[in-house]
């Protein structure tokens, strides 16, 4: 089987590390620094714009195609341009080849909720998006899996959770605070690439959402407060949310992220079939908590 991975960055790379050894893997990236990475875990790379379908040319033919694309952080404007109109240009150009994928994939993200006051969501809970960047990936959802079908395609959300692995484990965030309350719903990356690897070699979830997410969300102090126990440090401090929302320095969409609170659930990812390298942060954050007290 050979595998397109457009976006092929942080979550990108550790899906074709781990699936190189049964498959071919095609990486995507814009720039030359990017396909220096891909080539670097010993994938064959293709420097190409996801919104361009003259770059999209020089990729391979593929069985599947992974949009695992970023839009870099930024707004709403260029989250548009890469979720929703690069994802197009990436469908309408594979479909329209003469040997198109039989699967694509899109990798979103739990942002699609909206508020849902600490609750519990699934699969199956309405999307309540608060901003305009979270209605676009709202939007993103609806692309992945309505448009491939238009070419015969069988699409795939993967929903993940926040991530955190190898250069993302923001330990000074925690340990040094200030820590606004609120639950974190989170996936180490490997298992985010797990997942979908899973999603991809088990053939499962055609036409269907599945959250990606480990198996226990946490309130950010019951985590800040265990990160520092583990560290040796003393807790950090800690405010609520009506207080951070006192305070001046906040964009409107920042306001609105405070104001969203979930805990995701993983019962359908389970139920496929995945295990978990890393079942809950506790396991996640070990190697990190290791690095820390013996820098060495």
């Amino acid at each position: 089987m050979r595998v397109a991975i457009l976006g092929c960055g942080y979550v990108g790379l550790e899906l074709g590390r781990q699936l190189a050894p049964e498959h071919d893997v095609v990486g995507v990236r814009r720039s030359a620094d990017g396909i220096a990475a891909i080539e670097a875990v010993g994938l064959e790379g293709v420097q190409a714009d996801v919104t361009d379908p003259a770059g999209l040319a020089d990729v391979p033919d593929a069985d599947v195609v992974v949009f695992a694309a970023s839009s870099g952080g930024r707004g709403a404007d260029a989250a548009r341009g890469i979720y929703v109109e690069g994802q197009r240009t990436a469908i309408d150009h594979f479909g329209s080849r003469s040997s198109p994928p039989d699967r694509y994939l899109y990798t979103s993200s739990t942002g699609v909720y909206g508020d849902h006051g600490g609750d519990w969501v699934d699969e199956e809970t309405p999307l309540e998006p608060t901003t305009d960047k979270t209605d676009v990936l709202a939007t993103a959802e609806r692309v992945a899996l309505e448009e491939p079908l238009e070419h015969g395609i069988d699409g795939t959300v993967a929903r993940l959770a926040g991530l955190y692995g190898p250069g993302r484990y923001r330990l000074e965030r925690y340990l040094q605070g200030p820590v606004t309350a609120g639950y974190l719903n989170m996936v180490h990356r490997d298992d985010a690439a797990g997942a979908v690897r899973h999603l991809v070699e088990a053939d499962v979830a055609r036409n269907e959402v599945v959250l990606v997410v480990d198996d226990e969300p946490v309130e950010k102090w019951e985590f800040a407060d265990w990160l520092a126990e583990q560290c040796g440090v003393d807790a950090p401090f800690k405010r609520t949310v009506e207080d951070r929302l006192a305070e001046d320095d906040l964009s409107t969409a920042a306001r609105r992220r405070l104001q969203t609170s979930k805990r995701c659930a993983n019962d359908k990812l389970r139920g496929l079939g995945y295990e978990f390298e890393y079942p809950t942060y506790r396991e996640g954050y070990e190697a990190a908590i290791e690095a820390y007290r013996d820098p060495s």
